[in-house]
């Protein structure tokens, strides 16, 4: 097979699962049987495979990610990023955390009627769920599908509180839900913005919306009554490290409240594919960059840690954090973003209890 870069893609290859024994390895041999036969083949091909999941409310045990409840429509993601710590999560499914993350995306249609269910049941109480703790719940898929819009209005039937991560405009379809939402604070929107540059953005993310139409998102939302938090996130040294304040700045002119960010961290199969990547794409400076990772991590790309491996530690992480206290002083200071409400929801749920 080639050794180009594969064009639109984040990851350049499969890797190994770790769940399978060391002899089976995942390959892409139908895609060299096709050639040899003399048919068509295209590798960039996106496979849609539905799945029928018992439950789709998702406790949230790490103590370090900052949220109680996820749910996720689609598992695996289009957008490529390569840094993405939901590759990992593929593997449970038989795949590799490489290509198959951005080409096999399972679709949960019954996403819907399991959030009903959930929201129905007399031993939940209200705490607000977040879409897209794992995957964008409105990466391409939702185009075709629209399941997380068809969830957006059940939360808006039990009026109960949900916060959403994306870094797709697809979001600005479902403004009028949002909106409903927004009325009685139970929506909150939190957009991934990684890089003031569209060359930097078309290598770490290449499918997903461009930096002009991200920004669009937060001026749009903001402007209609959303609480934005932007998610300046993951920061990689010596790639966008330096954008740091001008990111603050930018989001902060459009109307985002507040921003938030992390330091990369490749856990998992993300630092063979990254560690691949970055070389095929950067190799000028792929060791230098591999490199200041380590640093931020104990010398490790694969950092475990609860309550270090988001922040890092180490003398660049310490750079990192000074320059966010600054953009933050700068172009947040004063701003608070209130929690969202719960008493609708349990106000409604009494309501309906009391008829039966």
């Amino acid at each position: 097979m080639s050794n180009d870069p594969i064009k639109g893609r984040g990851a350049q290859r499969n890797v190994h699962n770790r769940f399978f024994e060391q002899e089976h390895e995942i390959r892409d041999d139908f895609l060299e049987f096709c050639r040899k036969e003399g048919e068509d083949a295209d590798p960039n091909k996106t496979l849609y495979l539905e799945t029928f999941p018992k439950t789709i409310v998702n406790k949230v045990t790490s103590p370090d990610v900052g949220l109680e409840y996820s749910m996720n429509p689609y598992q695996g993601c289009e957008h490529g990023c390569i840094y993405c710590y939901a590759r990992n999560t593929h593997e449970y499914w038989g795949f590799s955390a490489g290509l198959d993350f951005e080409r096999r995306i399972l679709i949960k249609k019954n996403a819907p009627d399991l959030l009903e269910k959930k929201l129905k049941s007399k031993k939940w109480k209200a705490c607000p769920i977040v879409l897209s703790g794992n995957t964008d719940c409105y990466q391409p898929a939702e185009k075709k599908f629209e399941i997380t819009r068809k969830c957006l209005e059940v939360f808006l039937k039990y009026k109960h509180p949900v916060a959403i991560i994306s870094k797709n405009a697809l979001v600005l379809r479902d403004l009028d839900i949002l909106k409903a939402l927004a009325k009685d604070n139970l929506v909150a929107m939190n957009v991934s913005i990684t890089s003031l540059s569209e060359e930097t953005r078309r290598i770490l993310e290449p499918r997903t919306a461009t930096i002009k139409k991200r920004l669009e998102v937060i001026k749009t939302l903001s402007e209609n009554g959303i609480p934005v938090n932007a998610m300046l996130a993951p920061i990689i040294p010596s790639i966008n490290s330096h954008e740091i304040l001008p990111l603050a700045k930018t989001v902060s002119e459009h109307g985002a409240i507040s921003c938030a960010f992390t330091v990369v961290h490749l856990n998992g199969a993300i630092g063979e594919i990254f560690t691949d990547w970055i070389h095929k794409t950067m190799p000028d400076r792929a060791e230098k960059v591999l490199n200041q990772i380590r640093e931020c991590h104990g010398g490790t790309l694969n950092d475990s840690r609860f309550g270090v491996r988001k922040r890092g530690d180490g003398r660049i992480a310490e750079q990192l954090h000074s320059l966010m206290k600054l953009a933050r002083h700068k172009y947040f200071e004063g701003e608070r973003r209130p929690p969202l409400n719960r008493d609708l929801y349990e106000q409604y749920k009494d309501g309906q209890m009391k008829l039966f």
